[in-house]
């Protein structure tokens, strides 16, 4: 500040004398006789009517220099923030495209895993059928064989029918009756109420090989004393006297038991 003052007093200074050296090459004018009425006064009381000179005006202030990075234009300003919407767009459209592989991989994951159990039904069922189609099939064979069993066993029962029908009515028959009926009669031990001319209607149940299982006695004319020993001579003549001919064998015989 002293400095620019200091520039200012020379610079009045400087002016003050060109312009006395002026007025001095000016040339003399002459000088008019004029009536001069003066006043003394005192110096004292002119003194405050002295004209002050004038002050220096105070220098400007230069505008203090900035500190740090210079502060970006309004140019920059608008740039970076047009940089910081495009990079905001950018990186919007890069979530929006990795929600959207997301949601995809989401998607190809629950299809792949719905065709894989769509798969697994399907053999399932595809397995179910065939194993049904392999027991109906082995029931149908089964059945078959079980049709064609029965087939050879009412065969063979109507040629054994047949051939016992057949030796049934020749005197094979009568030959073998006879016989259980002399051995039942060997094994009788007559009661005292017995009479001449018994005759009972025996019901004998045998088993193969001939043991006798179960008797019963039909129509008879002897009393309950003759009744119970024929039932008792049936047992001891157990085991029965084979057929001649295996056709004629039967469970289930009724013998005409005339002791006499």
């Amino acid at each position: 500040m002293s400095i620019s003052l200091s520039v200012l007093l020379h610079a009045a200074l400087l002016g003050a004398l060109v312009y006395g050296w002026m007025l001095f090459r000016r040339p003399p004018r002459p000088a008019p006789t004029l009536a001069i009425e003066a006043r003394v006064v005192d110096a004292r009381s002119v003194r405050g009517t002295q004209q002050t000179p004038p002050q220096p005006a105070p220098p400007v202030e230069a505008p203090p220099e900035p500190v740090g990075p210079p502060q970006p234009t309004a140019e920059e300003l608008a740039q970076r923030e047009q940089q910081r919407a495009q990079q905001q767009a950018v990186a919007e459209e890069q979530r929006r495209a990795e929600q959207a592989a997301a949601e995809q991989a989401a998607a190809e994951a629950v299809a792949a895993e719905a065709a894989r159990r769509a798969a697994a039904e399907r053999k399932a069922r595809e397995e179910a059928e065939a194993q049904k189609r392999a027991a109906e099939e082995q029931q149908r064979q089964m059945e078959a064989k079980e049709q064609a069993q029965r087939e050879q066993d009412l065969k063979r029962s109507l040629a054994a029918e047949e051939q016992a029908s057949k030796a049934r009515a020749g005197p094979a028959l009568a030959s073998w009756q006879s016989q259980i009926a002399a051995r039942i009669n060997r094994a009788w031990l007559r009661p005292p109420t017995a009479r001449p001319g018994i005759e009972c209607m025996l019901n004998v149940t045998q088993v193969p090989g001939g043991e006798v299982t179960e008797v019963s006695i039909g129509e008879c004319n002897g009393d309950q004393a003759v009744r119970e020993s024929i039932e008792a001579a049936v047992y001891r003549a157990s085991p029965l006297p084979p057929p001649p001919d295996p056709a004629l064998f039967d469970r289930h015989l009724r013998i005409d038991f005339k002791p006499d």
